[in-house]
């Protein structure tokens, strides 16, 4: 179907933060999706979020927004314990669903949603907005070409301080944590420059003696090619970079995950042939909006029936991996995926 013009109508269950801040506003600037419909627990939240945002309808309940017919996809931007069952019940009532991560809570739960969305015929995406963005697409391309010899290791941070007790993410209950909010971002972009599976992989975890949660996580992929090295925090100085190392040379990326939407995206490239940085060239990717990047690859597929960006038997692999490096932070041992 070239030439599309119409838009997929989106509806939003929840009205959280990440949505009305970012999601939604970098959707509504896309050329493909058009947010119709909002939905809140609370109806004075999704009214005063519609009014901010411009859309059109509110509802107080998720089951109003699911039973609109207007409604063709979903954005579920729910805490994560909430990701499997409302992305099930959107796919029951007949809608797309893009949901943020980590997808599941474990893999059974991952699995359930992959047999649902097999059984209703609807697309489903693990909302990874990072392997759509420019710099990470030419990351790849760069490690594919050879540049910088056979890509042997990654090195990656990713941190924030919050010791809100209210916030989501230091609910235990909730999958609140560092590895299962920011961790898994590491995980997929090894996974995603490695292009196959750690065979096996040794976590160790910290666990705030309040929440329950992990606040400092590290772990170790070990893949067929070589090796991926993340500390994750929820409880230290905000900070991320990701080190890519080849044989010869080098890629770093300056700001990898949240990636700015006003201003152009870095890379260095190094060609190893000092540790001062003489060998290094400077790539700058135009300024985009990575989730207005995200909306539009995956309303194209719908709208075309053609592959979405990241399958979610993909996002499958990566609550693997997850679910691993728990495993390992218990048993003190090497665990497969």
């Amino acid at each position: 179907m070239r030439g599309v013009t119409r838009k997929v109508k989106w509806g939003v269950v929840g009205a959280a933060r990440i949505a009305v801040n970012k999601v939604v506003p970098a959707m509504q600037r896309g050329r493909h999706a058009e947010v119709v419909a909002i939905a809140s627990r609370e109806l004075g939240k999704a009214e005063q979020a519609a009014r901010t945002l411009g859309i059109a309808k509110a509802y107080g309940s998720y089951e109003e927004l699911l039973a609109d017919p207007e409604v063709e996809a979903v954005y579920n931007p729910l805490p994560n314990h909430l990701h499997v069952p409302w992305s099930i019940r959107a796919l029951e009532a007949g809608k797309h669903v893009l949901c943020e991560k980590p997808i599941a809570l474990s893999m059974a739960e991952a699995e359930a949603l992959l047999a649902a969305r097999d059984r209703h015929g609807k697309k489903v995406q693990e909302a990874f907005m990072v392997r759509t963005h420019p710099q990470w697409l030419g990351t790849r391309e760069i490690v594919r070409s050879g540049r910088i010899g056979t890509l042997r290791s990654l090195a990656s941070y990713f941190s924030y301080f919050n010791e809100d007790p209210k916030n989501v993410r230091n609910v235990a209950a909730w999958g609140g944590g560092a590895l299962m909010d920011i961790g898994c971002y590491p995980i997929t972009i090894s996974r995603f420059l490695f292009e196959d599976e750690p065979r096996r992989v040794l976590g160790l975890v910290e666990r705030d003696p309040r929440f329950g949660t992990d606040r400092l996580t590290s772990a170790v992929l070990d893949f067929p090619a070589g090796q991926s090295i993340f500390t994750c925090s929820t409880q230290l100085a905000p900070y991320q970079r990701v080190q890519i190392l080849g044989v010869k040379g080098r890629v770093e990326v300056e700001i990898p995950f949240n990636a700015p939407n006003d201003r152009p995206c870095r890379l260095f490239v190094d060609d190893g042939r000092d540790v001062f940085g003489g060998g290094i060239e400077t790539l700058s990717f135009d300024t985009c909006d990575q989730y207005t990047i995200q909306g539009d690859r995956f309303s194209q597929a719908i709208l075309e029936g053609g592959e979405q960006p990241i399958p979610l038997e993909d996002a499958v692999r990566n609550m693997r991996v997850i679910e691993a490096v728990f495993r390992s932070a218990e048993s003190g041992r090497w665990e497969a995926p």
